[in-house]
């Protein structure tokens, strides 16, 4: 499909409902014994482990027993080991120290606790558009233009936040009050805002019901706000900034994942242009959505 726009409709129905989900379907387990099998297998070797072996697992584990090893055996719970003089004492948990979050400056808080590894430190990024920069939304200076841009009719057909400021006020203090799986950012473009977006953690979202979810993918949401900035491929551009600056500044994330109602063609193009592939359609609540992923391993082939 030849590159487009993002356009105004690079995104689709909003995301009300924040929740963690199991990937859909469950390996299926491989502990359980083949049929027919028994203890006396001649494929089945009993070997005993050492005291000193055993010793080490204990010191691993951090005091469990060793008998727990065996939990469930057929030979049940083996006797406990032999102390060795020359092993190290397993530490008492009681005596590690306890964090208290007075001590510790709320800054680095702030950063244990971020899902998104803190996207307000993750600073411009250049691109040949310009050098784009993501901040993250503030409602009071930040709504007159979002609410603005989400009464374009063309947004509004996906989106769906059209109407009076407060409709668009309460999806976005929805995704601020939370728990900082969703933020909510404005794209400036050589400082001047033209772009609303949404990066957020993907196998946390409702999105993880209705698709294979890995740890830590990061979704992406983007709306193209000022009508002269669509339909000159900007949204290409900018996706594929953003998408590489995610995975840059989450190392434990894999993939970008994104999801474009089927409808939305220059949406679809415009992810396509960003390195992204077309994955699946999937069904969700509000839409038939078209599933796209740029992969961390194709990022310099696509």
């Amino acid at each position: 499909m030849p590159p487009t726009d993002a356009s105004a409709n690079a995104d689709a129905a909003p995301v009300t409902d924040i929740g963690t989900a199991t990937s859909p379907g469950a390996r299926e387990s491989c502990g359980a014994p083949a049929a027919g099998a028994s203890a006396d297998s001649e494929d089945t070797l009993d070997v005993p482990l050492p005291d000193e072996i055993i010793a080490l697992f204990e010191e691993d584990a951090g005091g469990v027993g060793a008998g727990n090893l065996g939990a469930g055996s057929a030979a049940g719970a083996a006797a406990p080991p032999t102390p060795d003089p020359v092993a190290k004492p397993v530490p008492d948990p009681t005596d590690a120290p306890v964090l208290d979050p007075a001590a510790v400056p709320a800054s680095d808080l702030s950063h244990a606790e971020d899902l998104l590894d803190h996207i307000a430190d993750w600073g411009p990024i250049s691109t040949p558009a310009g050098v784009l920069h993501l901040v993250p939304v503030r409602v009071d200076r930040d709504l007159p233009i979002i609410g603005h841009w989400m009464n374009d009719p063309a947004v509004a057909a996906f989106w769906e936040l059209a109407g009076p400021p407060n409709a668009t006020e309460e999806h976005l203090r929805l995704h601020l009050s939370g728990d900082g799986r969703s933020v909510p950012c404005l794209g400036l473009l050589e400082g001047t805002p033209m772009s609303y977006w949404e990066i957020y953690r993907a196998d946390l979202d409702p999105l993880a019901r209705h698709y294979p979810a890995r740890p830590h993918d990061t979704g992406v949401h983007l709306l193209i706000g000022a009508v002269g900035d669509r339909g000159r491929g900007l949204g290409g551009i900018l996706l594929r900034a953003v998408a590489d600056l995610a995975l840059d500044r989450r190392p434990a994330c894999a993939r970008i994942v994104a999801e474009p109602d089927i409808r939305n063609t220059p949406s679809v193009a415009a992810f396509l242009s960003a390195g992204f592939r077309f994955s699946a359609e999937v069904d969700l609540p509000a839409k038939r959505a078209a599933l796209m992923v740029r992969d961390r391993s194709l990022r310099h082939l696509l």
